[in-house]
C-alpha cells in the first residue's frame, strides 16, 4: 500500500506496480488491488482528478482485445484517474467483462455500462458492403446496456453458439496461416490461448503469438518476414522497431482480404441479425446499429438501413468519432466529416440515441475522444446525452429491472422518444457508486416515470 509519507519515487513505484496488478489474468488480484486504490483515494492519499464531460462507451477490454492490456478493472481506474464522466466496455462475441466492470464502477463511482459485439447477416442488403469492409451483407453489430455475465437458460445456446463460431473462424484461419508461414507453426491451445484470460482468442492474438514465435525459433526474423510479406528486409527491420505498426501489418497482409489466412465468409459464418437480437432483448439490453463511415454502398442508404434494423430491434447507434473527423487529408477529412454530422442527425430524427467512443482494440486509438475539438462542437451534446441514455438504463435495469426493454417501459412509456428522454434524465440524476445505488433502492416498479425522477432529484 502507498504511504502518503514516504519518498516520492517510492510512491511511484508502488503506483506503478497496483497499475500493472489491475490488469492481471487473475480476478482476485485485479479486486484486490481496486480496492486498495479505492481505500487510498478514500483516505485522500490519491488525489483523482475532478470529472469532465468526456465519455468512452466502447472500450474493448482484455476478455476480447485490448490493445494497452486493460482488464475491467483497468479500465475503471483509468476512467477515474483520468476524470472521465462516464465508460462502458464492449468486447467481441462474449460478456466476460460485465460482472467485473459494472461492480467495480460501483466500488470507484463511475457511471458505466457494457456491452458486446459480433458479426451479422443481414440477408436484405446481401450485394452491398456495410461496415466489414469488401464483405457484403456482414455488419458488425452490438447489444448495449448489458447488467450481468450471466445470461438466461433460454438463450444460453445462442451464446455459446457465438463462442464456438468464433473458436472455428480462428481455428480455420491459425490452419492456413501456419501453411504458409511454416516452420513458424503455432498451436491454438498452446500459443495463443494463454494470451487471453478466458479463451477468447482474436485475430490479434495471433499476430502476436506469430511474432514471438519467430523471434523465439529464427535467426533471422526479419528476413523470415521479409519473405512472407514480400518486403525489402530493411523495410521490415525498420517496421519491426514500431511493434504496433509491424503487428497490423501483418494481420492486414496475412489475415484480412485478399491475405493467405482469409476465407470469404457465407452466411453460416455469422448470426443473423435476428438471432442476435433475440439474444440481446431476453438480457434486458439493448440491439445497437454501428456506423462506420458513411461511404460504403450500404452506409450510402443510412436511412434505408437504420429504417429495416429499428424493424428487427435496434434502439440506439454506435458511432466511433475519432476515425471520422481526425484525418490528415484535408478533402478526405471534409467527406468523412460531413457524413458524421449527417449520420448524427439522422440518427435524432430517428430516436436513435448515440454510444461512442474510441474502442481501443487498435495501438493508436485513443483513450478517449477529443470532445474539446471544434469538429465535434456541433455534435458533442448528442454523444453526452446518448451516454447519460445508456447508463440511465443499465442502473435501473440493473437495480430494478425497470430498463428500456421492461415490461414497465413498455407500458408507462410506449415510444422511444419518450424512453429516450426518461432515460437520459434518469441517467443525469442517478450519482455513481454507493450513493446512488442507495437511491436506487428505494425505488419500485409500482412508481410511476414522474415519480422515479422526483425520487432521483432528491440526491
Amino acid at each position: 500500500m502507498v504511504a502518503s509519507g514516504r519518498p516520492l519515487a517510492a510512491r511511484l513505484s508502488d503506483m506503478s506496480e497496483l497499475e500493472v496488478r489491475l490488469n492481471d489474468f487473475d480476478a482476485e488480484i485485479r479486486f484486490q488491488t481496486l480496492q486498495e486504490l479505492a481505500v487510498l483515494a478514500a483516505k485522500g492519499e490519491l488525489k483523482l482528478p475532478p470529472e469532465r464531460d468526456v465519455a468512452n462507451l466502447h472500450c474493448h477490454t482484455f476478455f476480447s482485445y485490448n490493445a494497452y492490456g486493460y482488464s475491467p478493472s483497468g479500465l475503471v481506474w483509468l476512467g477515474k484517474e483520468q476524470g472521465y464522466k462516464l465508460m462502458g466496455t464492449v468486447d467481441f462475441d462474449v460478456l466476460d467483462a460485465v460482472d467485473e466492470f459494472l461492480d467495480a464502477c460501483d466500488l470507484m463511482g463511475l457511471r458505466g455500462s457494457a456491452g458486446i459485439e459480433t458479426r451479422a447477416y443481414i440477408p436484405e442488403f446481401e450485394t452491398r458492403v456495410i461496415n466489414s469492409p469488401g464483405e457484403p451483407g456482414v455488419i458488425y453489430h452490438m447489444g448495449i446496456g448489458f447488467t450481468s455475465s450471466a445470461v438466461p437458460d433460454s438463450v444460453a445456446e445462442l451464446a455459446n453458439a457465438m463462442r464456438e463460431r468464433a473458436r472455428r473462424r480462428n481455428l480455420g484461419m491459425l490452419d492456413r496461416v501456419n501453411a504458409y508461414l511454416d516452420p513458424v507453426v503455432l498451436d491454438y491451445e498452446q500459443d495463443v490461448l494463454p494470451l487471453t484470460p478466458k479463451g477468447n482468442a482474436t485475430e490479434r492474438h495471433m499476430v502476436v503469438a506469430y511474432v514471438e514465435a519467430a523471434r523465439r525459433t529464427l535467426a533471422d526474423p526479419a528476413a523470415f518476414w521479409a519473405d512472407k510479406l514480400a518486403m525489402d528486409r530493411e523495410d521490415v527491420v525498420a517496421l519491426m522497431a514500431d511493434s504496433p505498426a509491424f503487428q497490423n501489418s501483418i494481420r492486414s497482409r496475412l489475415m484480412k482480404r485478399g491475405g493467405v489466412g482469409y476465407v470469404q465468409p457465407s452466411p453460416e459464418s455469422f448470426p443473423t441479425i435476428e438471432e442476435f437480437h433475440t439474444f440481446i432483448q431476453a438480457c434486458g439490453a439493448l440491439p445497437c446499429a454501428a456506423w462506420l463511415d458513411g461511404t460504403t454502398a450500404g452506409e450510402k442508404a443510412m436511412e434505408d438501413l437504420l429504417a429495416l434494423l429499428i424493424g428487427k430491434g435496434v434502439v440506439t447507434l454506435n458511432i466511433v468519432p475519432d476515425r471520422n473527423w481526425n484525418i490528415a487529408d484535408p478533402d478526405v477529412k471534409a467527406l468523412k466529416l460531413a457524413e458524421l454530422y449527417k449520420v448524427v442527425e439522422l440518427a435524432q430524427k430517428l430516436d436513435l440515441p448515440i454510444n461512442v467512443g474510441t474502442e481501443m482494440n487498435s495501438f493508436g486509438n485513443k483513450l478517449v475522444d477529443d470532445f474539446e475539438a471544434p469538429e465535434l462542437a456541433p455534435i458533442r451534446q448528442a454523444f453526452l446525452e446518448g451516454a447519460y441514455f445508456i447508463y440511465g438504463h443499465t442502473q435501473l435495469q440493473r437495480s430494478q429491472k425497470l430498463g428500456y426493454q421492461s415490461e414497465w417501459a413498455k407500458s408507462h412509456l410506449p415510444t422511444r422518444a419518450e424512453r429516450n428522454t426518461f432515460y437520459t434524465l434518469a441517467g443525469k440524476l442517478t450519482p455513481p457508486g454507493a450513493l446512488g445505488l442507495s437511491v436506487l433502492e428505494t425505488l419500485s416498479p409500482a412508481m410511476t416515470p414522474d415519480q422515479i425522477i422526483a425520487t432521483l432529484h432528491t440526491t
